[in-house]
């Protein structure tokens, strides 16, 4: 399938710093009259391979300018978050604990994000869809290590991008289907099963 190596020529053109988050928030007139899909989980397609190998994305941003996303079931390992804030060059005295780190996508892989549960609202937060959020990996880190944080988080380095159009042509092509976003699928199901449980939401939603 030709979709990853057409994703990641593009994608430089889409993808924004992660200072630039908020102004990507999608809004009904930045999609042009098309549907937004944030907030909407995108399951790759049995045949998809290298980076979105049964991948299950959220996505966080869909307008005219195209769309941005996370992983949410690929992890990598498991990190004392003070060494991962040290890797950021972010202060981390006080901080205790560790946390699980997730490939978010092939894209920056050195930049952090944080996806949480809204009871948490950092100084960078965009809100998803009133359930879920996304913002920088540091701030919200060093409050999860001071036992401030969410109550639910995911850690990812790296995220998917699609250039003005092009998840639209995916979804059309099926390399894609999307569902509801979902915080067990989020947060919660074990992640060798996201995969297998957002489908059958699928499908259980298809009925």
């Amino acid at each position: 399938m030709q979709i990853c190596k057409r994703w990641i020529l593009a994608a430089a053109a889409t993808l924004l710093p992660a200072a630039m988050l908020h102004a990507a928030l999608p809004t009904e007139s930045d999609v042009s009259g098309r549907t937004s899909l944030a907030g909407q989980l995108l399951i790759a397609a049995p045949t998809m391979g290298g980076p979105f190998d049964h991948a299950v994305i959220l996505v966080a941003r869909h307008n005219s300018d195209g769309a941005l996303g996370i992983v949410n079931n690929h992890p990598l390992d498991s990190r004392p978050i003070a060494r991962v804030l040290e890797a950021l060059g972010a202060d981390a005295s006080g901080v205790t604990g560790n946390v699980s780190i997730f490939l978010g996508g092939p894209v920056n892989p050195d930049t952090g994000f944080v996806v949480y549960s809204t009871d948490y609202h950092g100084s960078d937060t965009i809100d998803i869809d009133g359930r879920v959020a996304l913002g920088e990996a540091a701030g919200v880190l060093r409050d999860i290590g001071l036992g401030n944080g969410p109550r639910k988080s995911l850690v990812a380095f790296g995220y998917a991008g699609w250039a003005p159009s092009q998840l639209d042509d995916e979804l059309k092509a099926g390399a894609w289907v999307a569902v509801p976003e979902d915080p067990a699928l989020v947060f919660d199901d074990d992640r060798t099963k996201v995969w297998a449980d957002a489908l059958t939401l699928h499908k259980t939603k298809a009925q």
